[in-house]
């Protein structure tokens, strides 16, 4: 008999640690369900936005301009960041103050990236802290779930004009 429960809970135990080990996987390296908040990403992504953000393009190192990314805040590594790829290593990219008046450019380093929320009026975002490295990225956001009248991919970026300044 005990033999009987000590096998059953071992089995238990073991396809625990098996599903778990699956699951970590799926979610670090696959993606997973991600909730916004803060006003940095309005109007695309509002407070609250329950969204999937998928982490193979990180892996793959097939980020793009435009793409709307998950990352490690580089003030707080406690917590993430959601934010668009405004420049690439090796962009220039030409900065604004929060009040618009002062322009200044910018050059994104080998291995970082440009981050900037779309409304930019409330956003920390590179214009405070800088480029970030790329190994900050967790994901790539694309597909909104929550709330149900914006189910659907993402649109672009009210700040378009902002991705090319030859």
């Amino acid at each position: 008999m005990f033999r009987g429960v000590l096998g059953k809970t071992f089995r238990l135990v073991g396809y625990t640690i098996q599903y778990g080990c699956l699951a970590h996987c799926a979610f670090e390296y696959v993606g997973g369900v991600v909730m916004c908040s803060g006003p940095s990403m309005e109007p695309t992504i509002r407070n609250s936005d329950v969204v999937f953000a998928e982490n193979l393009s990180r892996h793959f190192h097939s980020i793009q301009r435009g793409d709307i990314v998950i990352a490690k805040s580089p003030s707080d590594p406690k917590s993430n960041i959601c934010k668009r790829v405004i420049g690439l290593e090796g962009d220039k990219i030409l900065t604004t103050s929060p009040s618009d008046f002062f322009k200044s450019r910018s050059y994104v380093p080998m291995g970082h990236v440009w981050l900037e929320g779309d409304n930019l009026q409330n956003s920390t975002d590179s214009r405070y802290y800088g480029p970030i490295p790329y190994g900050l990225i967790r994901g790539r956001i694309f597909f909104k779930i929550w709330p149900l009248s914006d189910f659907g991919f993402l649109r672009d970026s009210p700040n378009g004009h902002r991705f090319s300044d030859d």
